[in-house]
This record gives structure tokens, C-alpha cells and sequence, in this order.
């Protein structure tokens, strides 16, 4: 390990920077089989001999050779191994094919950061080290470097610095501004911001702790940082993408000040932006956030329509088919009964007491109704039919649900005993396997 970093050390004072590759003294042009080209009116930076044909040589094949057993390490988790190797694997920033050199940093940074995270021995500086000779090997890697360097410290609980981190790379610029380096940069920004809504949650937790002049004072300070988080957030939130812990930390920063239009727009664009991708957490958000504020049950509804389509195993699907069935629309009834027949479809949901309770009550109501709407019972049952016997209600889960859940064996046994008919041996082990257990127990 320490060889690793002394070998870094040594290997980036002479850093190798991209504008090498252009002003020609990263290209050897002296290649007696491979002339130059030189065309009039090409710019110098396209003059360069053609390494079409070209061998690899002696060099290049040892390197690539040895990042095969520095792989190998990596798999095996032999940190010490990889790290070893890693010290002759960085001579490659002084490979003679340009192609090579532009490319290592990337190899570097990514295997450096795997070993350094792993290894026993690493410790915080040596990470900061690296961090830091990575960020300056290739500027168009240095937010990304800048980002996994704080994602470094924040694990270690080093949240002070991290911010520090995120406050440097906030203001670095190079050259002009791509779209890639934007974007990136926002994302910078952003958990900047994330930092300053954790900072503020802080104040306000002492905030309600003190009196007087005190709290005064921390109020201003916590003002500061919502000031300073909610810029950031709103401004990552309007990139399509997935965002979620932004906009959960953005909406409680809105909420406690009480700028509920805000939060209602932000979570109604998150949610139904089709530039946006799905997303169910998005409609979860807007969900709950309506029903804090008490809106109507047709328009809670109506965004769990929506989630049901995305995701039909949720677990609010269990409050979409109460809101469904105290509904007096007979189609909402109907799709109350499919609702609950899908969830169980899901192996997640198998051994869920309340799911299974849930349409034994439906089925029940619809057999004390005179079998008026029996058909929608059979219409959801014979698309099942061939595969949910052996799914739910084999002898073997029968006897294990009596042993480990009764009352989840009870309603089983009523669903099942409803949807495979009289005399029928799967539905007979099902309802009298429990009382033959429970009779001997006893």
C-alpha cells in the first residue's frame, strides 16, 4: 500500500495533461516505416504519423498484462496484490502510444479508488491524496473525481469536509463550459445543497430546544441555510432525472415554511413531466403530501390510479382498494376486487395476512350479495386458476401457515376453499389440514 502512493507520488510530477496530445509532443512522428502525414491547410494538432497496422509493443503488452492480474486481485479481493501491481501499472502515463495515456487516468482513478476503499491499511489521507492527483490528471474527469471524493468522506463522517470539497469544485472552471461539465456541475451544487438542508435541520432541532435570544439567533442562521439549500435543490430538480432524495428534502424545507403552492407544483411536475422517467416514488410523494393536506378521496384516487399502472405490487395498493371499495360506483368495486387479486400475484405479497383478509371480505360480500357479481370472482380466477393452487394453497404451505401464522392460515383457507369448489383435494387439504393440526396439538 505504502509503495503504491509513493509510486503515485513520483509518477505525477511529470503529469501528463491533454494538451500534450495536440501540441504534438505527445505523438512520435519519428517512425521510419510509418511516415507523417502532412497535408496543406491541416491545422498542426491533425499532423500525426497513422497507427493504422501499427504492432503493440513490448511496453504496451506488459501493462496491459498487468492490468489483467491487477483484475484478477480485484476479484479475488486481494487489496494487497492489486496494489502492488498498481505500482507498475502507472508507468502507463508515460506510454509512448497517446490513445494509452488518455485513457489511463480513467483506469487509474477507478481501480486506485476501489484498493484505497478496500484495502486494511488505507486511511483518509492517502484517499485525499489520491483524490487530490486524480482530480489534477485530466480536467474533464475533475468533477467526477471531486463528487466520489466527498461520497469518500461522507461515509467516513466527515461532513465538514466534504462541504469544503463540494464548496472548491463549485467554483472551478476550465476552459469553456460543456453541457457534460454543466450537468455535472449542478450536481455539485446539489448535494451542496444537501449538505445545507442537513445543516439546517440541525439549527432547527436546536432551534425548539432553546428560549429567548438564543433561538433567535439560531433562527437567522437556520434561514441561512434554507436560503442557501433551497436554490441549490430547486435547480436539480428541474433536470429530468430521478431526484428523489432532493425533492423529499426540498418539499420538507417548503412545508415547514408553509409555501404549500410551491410544494404541490414541484411534486405535480416530478410526477407527471413526460420528460421526466417513470418514477413511482414521484407519485408516492404527491400522494402523500395530498393526503397531509387533506384533499378529496377521488383525488387521492386518482394519483394512486396511476401508481397502480406503474407499479400494481406497491404497498399503498392495500389503501387504493379501501378507498375503492367504500366507494358507492360499482365499477370501483370491480376494480377493487382486481386490484387485490393482482397484488397477491406477487411472491412478496404470499404470507401477507391483511392482503389475504382483504379479499376473503370482497369475496364474501359478493356470495352474501346472491352471487350478483360472482362473475367478476370467476373472470379474475380463470387466469390464475393453472398456476395459483400450487403458488398458494399446496398441502405443504397449508401446513406451514398453520404452524406459523394462524390467522393467515384461516383466511387462506376460506379463499381457497371459495375459489377450488367442494370436494376438491387441494381445496380439502387446505381448510382441514389446520384442524388436524390444531385437533393433535391439542
Amino acid at each position: 500500500m505504502d509503495s503504491f502512493v509513493e509510486q503515485l507520488k513520483r509518477g505525477t510530477e511529470e503529469e501528463f495533461t491533454e494538451e500534450s496530445v495536440w501540441n504534438g509532443s505527445a505523438v512520435n512522428t519519428t517512425s521510419s516505416s510509418l511516415p507523417a502525414i502532412y497535408l496543406p491547410l491541416l491545422p498542426r494538432y491533425l499532423r500525426h504519423p497513422t497507427t493504422r497496422g501499427r504492432k503493440a509493443t513490448e511496453f504496451q503488452e506488459t501493462k496491459e498484462a498487468c492490468l489483467n492480474y491487477i483484475q484478477d486481485a480485484l476479484l479475488q479481493h486481494q487489496w494487497q496484490r492489486a496494489a502492488e501491481f498498481m505500482t507498475i501499472y502507472l508507468e502507463t502515463l508515460e506510454n509512448t502510444s497517446a490513445e494509452k495515456r488518455m485513457a489511463a487516468p480513467e483506469v487509474i482513478w477507478r481501480i486506485g479508488t476501489e484498493i484505497l476503499c478496500h484495502h486494511s491499511k488505507s486511511s483518509i489521507e492517502e484517499f485525499n491524496y489520491f483524490a487530490e492527483q486524480m482530480k489534477n490528471l485530466g480536467v474533464k474527469r475533475y468533477l467526477k473525481v471531486c463528487l466520489e471524493h466527498v461520497f469518500h468522506l461522507l461515509c467516513n463522517g466527515l461532513i465538514d469536509e466534504a462541504y469544503q470539497n463540494l464548496s472548491l469544485a463549485e467554483g472551478w472552471r476550465y476552459g469553456e463550459q460543456t453541457t457534460a461539465q454543466d450537468k455535472e456541475l449542478k450536481l455539485i451544487q446539489a448535494y451542496k445543497g444537501l449538505l445545507d438542508y442537513y445543516n439546517w435541520t440541525k439549527k432547527r432541532k436546536a432551534m425548539l430546544e432553546l428560549d429567548g435570544n438564543f433561538a433567535d439567533s439560531v433562527e437567522q442562521e437556520m434561514h441561512s441555510f434554507f436560503r442557501q439549500a433551497a436554490v441549490n435543490l430547486k435547480e436539480i430538480i428541474k433536470i429530468p432525472g430521478v431526484w428523489d432524495p432532493f425533492v423529499k428534502c426540498y418539499v420538507d424545507l417548503l412545508e415547514f415554511y408553509e409555501d404549500y403552492d410551491e410544494v404541490r407544483q414541484v411534486l405535480s411536475e416530478y410526477a407527471y413531466n413526460s420528460k421526466f422517467p417513470p418514477n413511482p416514488n414521484a407519485h408516492v410523494y404527491y400522494y402523500q403530501f395530498l393526503k397531509r393536506q387533506g384533499e378529496s378521496k377521488k383525488t387521492l384516487m386518482s394519483v394512486l390510479k396511476i401508481l397502480h399502472e406503474i407499479v400494481p405490487s406497491h404497498e399503498l395498493m392495500l389503501e387504493y382498494n379501501a378507498m375503492l371499495q367504500k366507494s358507492k360506483k360499482r365499477k370501483n368495486h370491480r376494480l377493487g376486487l382486481e386490484i387485490i387479486f393482482t397484488l397477491l400475484d406477487f411472491a412478496g405479497w404470499k404470507e401477507h395476512v391483511k392482503a389475504w383478509s382483504c379479499l376473503a371480505k370482497q369475496i364474501k360480500q359478493i356470495l352474501v350479495n346472491s352471487g350478483k357479481h360472482l362473475d367478476w370472482v370467476t373472470e379474475e380466477w380463470n387466469s390464475r386458476k393453472d398456476w395459483w393452487p400450487a403458488f398458494h394453497f399446496s398441502h405443504y404451505l397449508a401446513k406451514r401457515n398453520w404452524q406459523e401464522n394462524e390467522s393467515l392460515a384461516c383466511e387462506k383457507a376460506l379463499v381457497a376453499g371459495i375459489l377450488l369448489g367442494r370436494g376438491n383435494f387441494k381445496s380439502s387439504s387446505s381448510l382441514l389440514c389446520g384442524i388436524e393440526i390444531l385437533a393433535s396439538s391439542s
